[in-house]
């Protein structure tokens, strides 16, 4: 299992081709493996901002993309143990707190994050797939 940063989850249904092609592969390997591909529940926040901003479009109701969201994609909670891995992060780590707490889900779940966000990569606090 892997987990999708939000930018990744919203390529994947509007513009595939931005996605790495390490990135690429490795999602197509985990689907064929049988693996969930899991998202941050922060995500579908973090959506539905970018919709009310008029960021990004949607072909249906924002409740409809959310709850298919939800089906395709296992949704993961902040959890008691995602919040002490928010506070091991290091300074280098992006301060946006949504940012945060994908890392610390990640860090939390023993998940490699698959994103583009060069902070993050550069950060190098998470296991990284781009």
């Amino acid at each position: 299992m892997i987990l999708l940063d939000t930018h990744v989850v919203i390529w994947l249904v509007s513009d595939i081709e931005k996605l790495s092609a390490a990135a690429e592969k490795r999602l197509n390997n985990e689907r064929k493996e049988g693996e969930a591909l899991a998202i941050s529940c922060i995500s579908l926040w973090e959506i539905a901002l970018l919709v009310e901003k008029k960021r990004i479009e949607l072909g249906t109701t924002l409740e409809s993309f959310l709850q298919e969201l939800e089906m395709r994609f296992l949704v993961l909670p902040i959890t008691a143990k995602t919040c002490l891995r928010l506070l091991e992060l290091p300074t280098r780590f992006p301060k946006d707190p949504a940012d945060r707490i994908i890392g610390a889900t990640a860090l939390a779940e023993g998940l490699s994050l698959v994103t583009a966000d060069g902070n993050i990569l550069a950060s190098q606090a998470v296991p990284v797939v781009w």
